[in-house]
């Protein structure tokens, strides 16, 4: 082996630690540049983001606060809104019941009523029907009577007529005059 010296082995050692730091240094350099160049790419990534997202953010936000004012605007007129409906409710319930009552009292009088004039009816219909009676029997019995004395006197004309030899009638007689 040929003799190498200290020194050379150190300084061979030197350079070889000197490359390898070069080596690293420069391999940090590239991770460096690497890291720079991702992070200037997530940053405009991030911007371009930020640029899209953030007026939908800005516009959410103020219909979140557009709606929440409408909301307390709204919130005391909805619960009086309520209140007046429930009191309408109510009101509408008791005129019903009202209404619901008198036409239970109408129905009853119209029923009461209705029975009176039943009532009266049939006992003008029972003394209009006894009143026809009454006068059928009281006109028809002199009537009868009145017919049958005409029928008498007739026979007897007919009767003294026949005695009478200028005036002699036929034997038949027209009986459609008589009437018992």
């Amino acid at each position: 082996m040929p003799n190498v010296d200290h020194e050379t082995i150190e300084l061979v050692c030197i350079g070889v630690g000197a490359l390898a730091l070069l080596i690293q240094a420069l391999v940090m350099l590239a991770v460096l540049f690497g890291v720079r160049k991702a992070a200037k790419s997530i940053k405009e990534q991030i911007e371009d983001l930020r640029s899209t997202v953030m007026p939908i953010v800005e516009t959410s936000r103020e219909l979140a606060d557009s709606t929440k004012q409408l909301v307390v605007r709204l919130t005391p007129k909805i619960e009086q809104t309520v209140t007046d409906i429930a009191e309408l409710a109510r009101c509408l319930r008791e005129q019903a019941s009202e209404v619901e009552v008198a036409a239970e009292e109408i129905l009853n009088r119209v029923r009461k009523q209705t029975g009176r004039i039943d009532a009266m009816f049939t006992g003008t219909m029972d003394a209009v029907d006894k009143a026809s009676t009454f006068v059928a029997e009281t006109v028809s019995k002199p009537i009868r009577q009145l017919s049958g004395l005409l029928a008498g006197i007739k026979a007897i004309v007919e009767s003294l007529r026949a005695s009478d030899p200028a005036y002699r009638e036929p034997s038949l007689h027209d009986d459609k005059d008589m009437f018992v």
